[in-house]
């Protein structure tokens, strides 16, 4: 008896409805993503086994080599906070100038200079050598009122949402202390980073993070 030939059936598979997801995936990570803001000053932070995360939200950070200090603040407060320190040391300041400083991630300038420092271009602002840093020694201490200004502009921002019934007040007790960490280099002189802890503490801040690198236990 013959045997009965089956046809064979071609096994091509249309990817064409997979590509198009592909690719508007592709488009929606792009388009949502956040491009990492380069550091003020880049520093090796000690290693730790440490794994707790900083919060997302709300925190200042305070970066310390080479005797420089830097500070990061949040996005929220930043216009509130330049204008504020601005006006307290009588240095008049343009709507452009709390525009531009809103956009930046970090700084590292004495007062009576950002607004020069400001006028570079972005990739000029973050050149090696060209921020000096925030003074903070006891003769020129301008990091002190940077922190506390910073730490007032984000009271006020929520006690706006307060009175506006955006938050309780368990919410505004929780967020209305600014949060703030201190990242400093491995290899930063002690009296350096006690110097900022100093500072922290003169205001009564004394609940503050210290950001560190991971490490194996067994390291």
């Amino acid at each position: 008896m013959a045997k009965v030939k089956i046809s064979r059936k071609s096994t091509r598979i249309d990817m064409t409805a997979m590509c198009d997801v592909a690719f508007l995936l592709l488009s929606f990570f792009v388009m949502t993503a956040t491009a990492k803001q380069p550091e003020p000053k880049p520093v090796d932070a000690p290693a730790s086994t440490v794994q707790d995360k900083l919060p997302e939200d709300g925190v200042a950070v305070i970066t310390v080599g080479d005797k420089q200090v830097f500070l990061t603040l949040p996005r929220e407060i930043r216009k509130e906070t330049f204008k504020r320190v601005a006006d307290d040391k009588g240095l008049p300041v343009t709507d452009k100038d709390l525009a531009d400083f809103e956009r930046i991630d970090g700084f590292g300038m004495p007062l009576n200079k950002i607004q020069g420092w400001l006028k570079l271009p972005p990739g000029e602002r973050t050149k090696e050598g060209v921020q000096e840093g925030i003074p903070y020694d006891s003769i020129n201490d301008q990091l002190s009122n940077w922190i506390l200004k910073a730490r007032e502009a984000n009271k006020a921002r929520y006690d706006q949402e307060l009175t506006e019934g955006k938050i309780d007040t368990e919410e505004f007790k929780k967020k209305a202390e600014l949060s703030i960490a201190i990242k400093g280099d491995a290899k930063e002189e002690y009296t350096t980073v006690k110097r900022i802890i100093d500072i922290l503490q003169k205001q009564k801040k004394n609940k503050f993070y210290l950001v560190t690198g991971l490490r194996g236990k067994d390291f």
